[in-house]
């Protein structure tokens, strides 16, 4: 009972900070990179489709992106959809790729970005801490249904503050170097 419980635990704030490491990803630092638009969604035959699934990306120079759609009837679609994303980027199409260029960041953006990122790390916190207090009270059931004793929820307790302190460094480890990455000019 204890170990499922603290296994559930640890998979879970792994989730979590799969989830702030992949969030941490699409915030940009001027320097081109696919992962950044590649989850853009695109209307495709009437249809919402991940871009990424619509054409493959290349970056031929730090600041360019090229994506080159698999179909070329879906040059328009991926465009709109590129331009209606919140990048604030501004593709240019030759009928048979759209380039997509990466503006340098001014010193103002790039600290608007750095408080998104903190915003982004702190969620991560919480919901590391959230998985913590729903493992916590698994654990006090057991402790009160005589499933377990008070010493071995004690010994769970402590590996489960243990789990939770790794992780949440874990989560401080990728904020801070990606605070150094988007404030690198």
């Amino acid at each position: 009972m204890i170990e499922e419980t603290l296994l559930e635990a640890l998979d879970n704030m792994g989730k979590a900070l799969d989830h702030v490491q992949a969030q941490f990803i699409g915030v940009r630092t001027g320097r081109a990179n696919a992962s950044l638009v590649e989850k853009i969604q695109v209307e495709y035959f009437g249809a919402f489709v991940a871009l990424q699934q619509l054409a493959s990306f290349q970056v031929p120079e730090a600041r360019m992106l090229v994506v080159k759609p698999h179909d070329r009837g879906s040059i328009a679609a991926i465009e709109k959809a590129v331009q209606s994303s919140d990048l604030g980027l501004s593709p240019s199409n030759d009928g048979v790729v759209i380039r997509l260029s990466f503006p340098a960041l001014t010193e103002e953006r790039r600290k608007e970005f750095v408080k998104v990122v903190k915003n982004m790390a702190e969620d991560g916190r919480i919901a590391v801490r959230n998985v913590r207090r729903d493992a916590r009270k698994l654990l006090e059931t057991a402790k009160k249904d005589g499933e377990i004793s008070q010493d071995e929820l004690d010994r769970a307790e402590k590996e489960l503050e243990s789990l939770t302190h790794t992780t949440v460094e874990s989560i401080d480890k990728a904020f801070t170097r990606k605070e150094h990455e988007l404030l690198e000019v």
